[in-house]
């Protein structure tokens, strides 16, 4: 294809070249198996967010104990190549150990255990994690909170007090609230920006809100609005990253497809770029060999900058053009 032949810049290059964070979630398990993964990866991006290894119930298979192999191997690689790392995620409802989940606690005792969490997870990586994603996804589709293990044990205050405990175990790490489906102005990106405020207003220290953009190219974003959110939630003194961006859609793809793609790549950097009130945008993969969406959304995928041979996608040029 003509779209390939010219040579691509590192988007890293460009990236550093403008003050952006620009990078990707990474699995550890092709990252110590495949020279070409770590290749890539070193060439394109100038930061990562460990996929996985760095959640409650992957760290952690027995209450008291931590397993930090992958996470380690992230960061190192991170570290070796001259790159920056975001930390994902210390409060989850998702992907928690069994030995939490099936427990019996009292509500000081669960207080406790997310303290002892943050603290043990975050000191281990002072100094190394520029940014954690602290609370992910609190808030339901309608904007209210969410039903978590968290909420029902502890009670609306685990939301504050990670955020505390947090900044006491590294003070210069930025602390970042995460969620889904608050990218433009809907009722739930109102939710998330009061919740911001609130805490705000009570001296939480939060620096930043991180805005997945799981997108569809079925239903196209409405990019003037979300730069209109990012602006609101800038006028609050917070730094906003975009960190778990991909654009799925129904396989197989087709050339159209990709060309629709990359233009909503385009369109949506651009309005979170524009002002300058983005610092960083992370994709959620590498490539499409290695995303999520197929096993979750079956029938869907090709959603990222790299097909599943590493090669690069229309939505890649868009992403460079864009930047530069």
């Amino acid at each position: 294809m003509p779209f390939f032949r010219r040579r691509l810049s590192p988007l890293r290059d460009l990236a550093d070249a403008r003050g952006l964070l620009v990078g990707v979630a990474v699995n550890e398990a092709p990252l110590r198996e495949d020279p070409a993964y770590r290749d890539l990866l070193a060439r394109e991006f100038n930061v990562v967010t460990p996929e996985n290894a760095m959640k409650f119930g992957r760290l952690s298979h027995e209450r008291g104990h931590y397993h930090f192999e992958d996470a380690d191997a992230i960061v190192g690689f991170a570290e070796s190549h001259g790159m920056r790392v975001r930390g994902h995620t210390l409060v989850w409802h998702m992907l928690q150990p069994e030995w939490l989940t099936e427990g019996t606690f009292s509500r000081q005792e669960w207080l406790d255990i997310l303290r002892e969490h943050i603290f043990t997870v975050m000191t281990r990586y002072r100094g190394r994690v520029f940014a954690w994603d602290v609370v992910n996804e609190a808030l339901a589709e309608d904007g209210s909170l969410r039903d978590t293990i968290w909420l029902r044990g502890a009670g609306e205050e685990y939301l504050e007090q990670a955020f505390r405990w947090a900044h006491e175990a590294d003070p210069a790490a930025l602390l970042f609230y995460n969620d889904y489906c608050a990218d433009d102005l809907s009722p739930k990106s109102d939710s998330v920006y009061r919740l911001l405020r609130r805490l705000l207003e009570r001296d939480v220290p939060i620096h930043g809100v991180g805005l997945q953009m799981h997108l569809e190219l079925e239903k196209p974003p409405r990019p003037k609005q979300i730069g209109r959110n990012i602006a609101r939630l800038s006028a609050l003194g917070l730094q906003v990253h975009v960190t778990e961006m991909d654009v799925r859609m129904k396989t197989p793809a087709t050339p159209a497809k990709l060309v629709s793609q990359a233009r909503i790549y385009r369109r949506v950097l651009r309005a979170c770029l524009r002002r300058g009130e983005c610092q960083a945008c992370v994709f959620w993969g590498l490539g499409d060999g290695h995303s999520w969406i197929p096993e979750f959304f079956p029938g869907e995928g090709a959603a990222l900058l790299f097909d599943d041979l590493s090669r690069p996608k229309p939505a890649r040029r868009a992403v460079q053009r864009t930047i530069r």
